[in-house]
């Protein structure tokens, strides 16, 4: 079962409900002495297992001024108000029309709560209505591969396609789907949590949620390594070399080194059913690839993975993002500036503030 035993950092004060953008939309004309002409800014944190980033970001995606540091496992909301204010000045905070927060799920959208994610040992994280009190500006939160998807639907491969299927593969695995033009929210922002596709009965790994059997618990960067080693040993299979990083098992496969080599075919397995899943449960024309694991490993990932994906309905398209792993952050602008997540569409009607990039000069 999942642990029950974590500390609960939210209180009575900041357990206020999340406003919907459109209700408190407004655009500001921006004056900096590192700008030369009069725009809207955003805030925007993309908040990981691993690490957090944080980016000030104008209407067209340019970032222009970022930082980047380790999460911690405590304080998040403080964490977080200073690295805004690392990011942007006072003044910069002051004029900006809004924080966008993409964080690892999952997430009550309501609430604007960080519920109980299994990458990070804290439950019930408050984020919304203590940062809205500190910095008096709006502040919105969203599940971080919804936030990809919104990126990528903006600023990168999304633009000209309405039926997506947006999955990372970093520290945990997880999944943000446009489908028909609208995003898959589910009731509280959590839909296509696909991490938890159950993928294997043989090898029984935990995932960090407390269950067996689970993707992310076999082909994420948290544990592969104990993939791996779990493999060794339901196999027989002698140790030539202990990896001490993720990085080492991809090595040892360019390397040649068959055990290794072996591995990846059962990685490969593993990742085709959790992908097959993904096509029937979502009928994507697109699947587009993001997380350090994807992005780093692509030959040694996707041609095996392909290889074992169910073909129940034709193949769509797969490819790496060509965002640089920007895609939740530039999600997250898109939140601040007024994307209502709780309407899901990505058509014209009042949902969107700003035109996506593709529809530009039409």
């Amino acid at each position: 079962m999942p642990p029950t035993n974590l500390p609960d950092s939210s209180s009575s004060e900041s357990m206020m409900k999340a406003s919907h953008p459109l209700d408190v939309w407004r655009e500001k004309e921006y004056v900096s002495p590192n700008l030369h002409s009069l725009m809207p800014l955003g805030i925007a944190i993309d908040l990981g297992a691993t690490h957090t980033r944080a980016g000030l970001i104008d209407r067209s995606g340019q970032i222009l001024h970022r930082v980047s540091t380790p999460t911690p496992h405590q304080d998040i909301a403080r964490f977080l108000l200073s690295l805004i204010r690392n990011v942007a000045t006072e003044e910069e905070i002051s004029q900006a029309v809004g924080v966008g927060i993409s964080a690892a799920g999952p997430v009550d959208i309501q609430q604007g709560v960080l519920v109980n994610p299994p990458n990070i040992p804290l439950r019930n994280i408050a984020l919304v209505g203590p940062l809205t009190e500190s910095l008096g500006i709006p502040v919105y939160l969203a599940n971080d591969c919804h936030a990809g998807i919104i990126g990528e639907a903006y600023f990168g491969a999304a633009q000209e396609t309405e039926n997506v299927a947006y999955v990372t593969l970093s520290t945990g695995i997880g999944g943000g789907i446009l489908s028909g033009g609208r995003i898959i929210l589910g009731k509280k922002g959590n839909a296509a949590e696909i991490g938890h596709f159950f993928v294997d009965s043989t090898y029984n790994m935990i995932c960090g949620c407390g269950y067996p059997g689970h993707w992310e618990g076999y082909a994420s960067g948290r544990f592969l390594l104990s993939f791996y080693r779990a493999w060794h040993i339901h196999h027989h299979k002698t140790f030539t070399e202990i990896p001490s990083i993720p990085e080492d098992i991809f090595h040892a496969a360019c390397e040649g080194l068959p055990n290794a080599l072996e591995f990846m075919d059962t990685l490969g397995i593993i990742n085709g059913r959790g992908m097959s899943d993904v096509i029937v449960a979502y009928d994507p024309e697109l699947i587009i690839l993001d997380g350090s694991v994807a992005l780093h490993n692509y030959s040694h990932l996707v041609p095996l993975m392909e290889e074992h994906i169910d073909r129940f309905l034709p193949l769509p398209e797969i490819r790496l993002s060509s965002l640089d792993g920007d895609a939740p952050l530039l999600g997250a602008s898109i939140l601040a500036y007024g994307y209502d997540t709780s309407i899901g569409s990505l058509n014209e009607g009042g949902t969107f503030l700003f035109e996506r990039k593709s529809e530009k000069g039409t």
